[in-house]
């Protein structure tokens, strides 16, 4: 059973207000066509607010460890959101996401793999340069500024799709792309602070 639309709906009716949540350039999303959704990490709040601000359903990459959690482990599945063992290479969880993004889904990610702990925008995995080489989709960067403080202002600003063909054509490196995808979510942040 899929519960992603009441779980948006219900998430979205307390966040929105508590958090005071604004949403920048949600003009700038792809109606249609896979997409790599790649956001800064300053929470754990961040999945279901992207989520909530998304414009498409996203799918998530979520680490294997939550579902082993009772409650989430049947939750999880049904919120669009598929396991990946962390700080290895998961094929499983490679293919998957390929498969998503081919197939013309969303598929949001967090570049830095983990939450920064000082709010800062951290150095960007290798992963996200991968799956913005393999996948045959746009990547479309997303910055969180703000803080989870009831009732301050927590902004989600999603940027203009980067176009990844000159990438795959000239074979660039994984390593390369992150770059681009970082440097991109750092410009919003920048702008949007």
């Amino acid at each position: 059973m899929n519960l992603y639309p009441l779980g948006k709906f219900l998430v979205s009716t307390i966040f929105f207000p508590l958090y005071r949540i604004q949403v920048i350039g949600k003009e700038n999303f792809p109606d249609e066509g896979g997409v790599l959704l790649c956001a800064n990490h300053i929470d754990n709040f961040d999945p279901p607010v992207v989520g909530i601000t998304c414009p498409r359903t996203v799918h998530f990459m979520a680490k294997e460890e939550l579902f082993k959690v009772p409650v989430l482990k049947s939750i999880l599945p049904s919120v669009n959101a598929y396991p990946v063992k962390r700080g290895m290479s998961d094929r499983e969880a490679f293919r998957t996401t390929l498969k998503l993004l081919k197939e013309g889904n969303v598929v949001g990610l967090f570049p830095e793999g983990t939450r920064s702990k000082t709010g800062e925008l951290g150095k960007g995995l290798a992963g996200a340069g991968f799956f913005a080489l393999k996948g045959n989709a746009v990547v479309v960067p997303c910055a969180i500024v703000g803080s989870y403080k009831p009732f301050k202002r927590l902004k989600v600003i999603y940027g203009k799709p980067l176009d990844m063909t000159e990438y795959r054509e000239r074979k660039a490196s994984a390593d390369e792309v992150t770059e681009v995808i970082m440097d991109a979510i750092r410009q919003l942040i920048e702008k949007n602070k």
